[in-house]
């Protein structure tokens, strides 16, 4: 059998209309699991997954906003009802309001940014885990950031959010392991998404991260989506509470 194979499977993907969270609701599909189209706009959710149904995949769109526990309640629950069980969540969606140095950071933009990138993962991943420990079965991917590894002076709270969601996935794998349940994350470098598009429309500092980066380019969401199908599937069985960094080299190269 083909380990990658997600035949059979759903798969929620937050924030999944564009950027990273889209490729790997497409890797999925593509890997045979029906997947949850999920973000704040019911259009773009709609656009997204018939563009995956009229490509072959299978796909449904539930909108729900991250920062509203009782719209993620309502996707947990809409998602049963529609496919009858929940096998695979991606917590991808994320919020980052505010660039530049923590003092002058306003509180609400780094409470939302605490709220929507760790407390909103905390929820959706305890409203489906119970249901994944009766069947002894389920994966859990969380979309971090090597923004989470290193220091910074402009990305503060959303290197925080990103380091913690490292320290979720660790705490959660250790407490439904023995369910049979893997919780990992992967931890993406600057990657070409609207979400970084201050980051890689600058051309000074487009310039200086690829001559920093040992493959000498940023990412494409693309790159990401194929590692979510491998922690998805039973390629990744025994894998649990790690972080698989994918920023072509660059935390390596000092």
């Amino acid at each position: 059998m083909n380990p990658f194979d997600l035949g059979g499977k759903v798969a929620i993907v937050t924030g999944s209309t564009r950027g990273i969270g889209r490729s790997i609701a497409e890797h999925l599909a593509r890997a045979g699991a029906k997947v949850v189209i999920s973000s704040r706009k019911a259009d773009a959710c709609e656009q997204v997954a018939k563009a995956i149904r009229s490509s072959g995949g299978d796909a449904i769109a539930i909108p729900a906003n991250i920062g509203d526990k009782a719209q993620l309640e309502r996707l947990v629950t809409e998602t049963r009802r529609q496919c009858t069980k929940i096998d695979v969540l991606v917590c991808n969606a994320a919020s980052n309001p505010y660039y530049g140095p923590m003092g002058a950071m306003p509180d609400d933009a780094f409470n939302k940014i605490l709220q929507n990138n760790i407390v909103s993962n905390h929820w959706l991943a305890n409203l489906v885990l119970p249901e994944m420990a009766q069947r002894k079965d389920g994966a859990v991917i969380i979309v971090s950031s090597i923004g989470g590894l290193k220091g910074t002076s402009v990305l503060g709270a959303y290197a925080i959010s990103k380091a913690a969601d490292m320290q979720l996935a660790r705490n959660l794998a250790m407490e439904w392991g023995p369910h049979n349940i893997r919780i990992n994350c992967i931890a993406p470098g600057l990657v070409k998404t609207d979400f970084a598009r201050a980051l890689w429309e600058n051309p000074e500092l487009l310039q200086r991260y690829e001559s920093q980066t040992p493959l000498r380019r940023i990412g494409e969401p693309d790159d990401i989506g194929g590692i979510a199908v491998f922690l998805a599937s039973r390629a990744a069985a025994f894998i649990t509470g790690q972080t698989i960094v994918a920023d072509g080299g660059v935390t390596i190269s000092g």
